[in-house]
């Protein structure tokens, strides 16, 4: 379904005759909604695609009708009722993904004797299903002249320090991390531009509208972790098939560069999950995360327990509790330094300075 075309402002008004600045939302003489026929157009769209069963589409025209209506009316709330409510019923990101990808690092964590192999193909076959399933999203991407030139200007700056081969799976992790925020927010019709890259820094892409509810943040903020960590998996898949040391070294690192998202801080990925857990939810991440740390001692985990205390212990937590969110968060952590624990050992990384992570999507 395409999008509607945003309107230019009508000179008069069509009701009282009265004239019109550019940008007016509303009649300042007899309050009539400026664009009130394309309002309706959206709407039943919106309806339609909601019968459907089409509820991205449904989001997404939703989303275009709260940009033409002013912020104080009742018909903005009501309409940000109904992108809440739809949100809602989407649910939270990818949660067939993040179980593929959990039983990806569980079949990457054992171990390559020929009497666990049959193991270790049914990652590898997990992990074809996760390309497959997503290269259509993953081409589209690169069509983006702005995402093609800074991802190559990064490759550039990366291969001075570690060489091409390691520098070209350094860029693809990040790569497939930001564009899982981007199907995440094609899923709940949120516009956003197209990633870029910042060398040494990541990547980010940058939102034209707000989530409507935290649970619709977290959704969003969880899912390049999610698609990472599926990263890391297929290149953990690459060293068993081939033996070849540059690959568990690219599976640290994805796993390194994804678990460091998932810091409860500001606007990473990790901050934007945890801005959706109620107290007790986020007592239960202090718990898995040292927890976690007492299995399998990561640096990492020690700074990310710590956040995640302070978080707890915050003020003005959110009163409804998002078990999904929940669930991810700590599947992530658990997958993550499993990961990060079995390629660390196998890795010889071609340099020695770490990649910054790649940034979340940003406001």
């Amino acid at each position: 379904m395409p999008d509607t075309p945003v309107p230019q402002t009508p000179s008069t008004c069509p009701q009282c005759g009265t004239v019109l600045a550019p940008g007016l939302l509303s009649c300042p003489g007899c309050q009539r909604l400026v664009h009130a026929e394309t309002l309706k157009v959206l709407a039943t769209d919106a309806e339609r695609a909601a019968q459907a069963g089409d509820l991205s589409a449904a989001l997404g025209r939703w989303r275009q009708a709260l940009e033409l209506l002013p912020p104080d009316s009742r018909q903005h709330q009501a309409v940000k009722g109904k992108i809440a409510a739809l949100s809602d019923q989407l649910g939270g990101v990818g949660d067939t993904t993040a179980r593929l990808s959990s039983r990806q690092t569980a079949g990457a964590t054992t171990s390559v004797a020929p009497a666990r192999r049959w193991g270790m193909f049914a990652a590898a076959g997990a992990v074809l299903v996760f390309v497959l399933s997503k290269a259509k999203l993953l081409l589209t991407g690169l069509s983006k002249a702005g995402t093609l030139w800074t991802m190559l200007l990064s490759f550039g700056v990366y291969w001075t320090i570690w060489g091409w081969q390691f520098a070209a799976g350094v860029v693809l992790s990040i790569y497939v991390h930001e564009m899982g925020h981007v199907a995440a927010l094609r899923r709940y019709g949120i516009p956003a531009t197209a990633p870029m890259f910042i060398p040494g820094v990541g990547a980010l892409v940058r939102l034209k509208q707000n989530p409507a509810t935290p649970s619709e943040d977290a959704a969003v903020g969880l899912a390049g972790p999610v698609w990472g960590l599926g990263a890391a998996c297929a290149a953990f898949v690459l060293y068993w098939l081939t033996l070849n040391p540059l690959f568990a070294a690219l599976a640290d690192i994805g796993a390194f560069v994804n678990l460091f998202n998932l810091l409860p801080l500001g606007p990473l990925d990790g901050g934007r999950g945890f801005r959706a857990l109620s107290r007790g939810q986020r007592w239960l991440v202090v718990l898995a995360v040292f927890g976690a740390w007492y299995a399998a001692p990561h640096g990492l985990l020690i700074i990310i327990g710590i956040l995640a205390l302070l978080q707890a212990l915050a003020p003005n937590p959110p009163q409804k509790p998002d078990h999904r969110a929940l669930l991810t968060f700590v599947l992530l952590i658990a997958a993550l330094v499993a990961l990060a624990t079995v390629a660390a050992p196998l890795a010889t990384a071609p340099g020695t300075t770490a990649p910054g992570p790649a940034a979340t999507p940003a406001r």
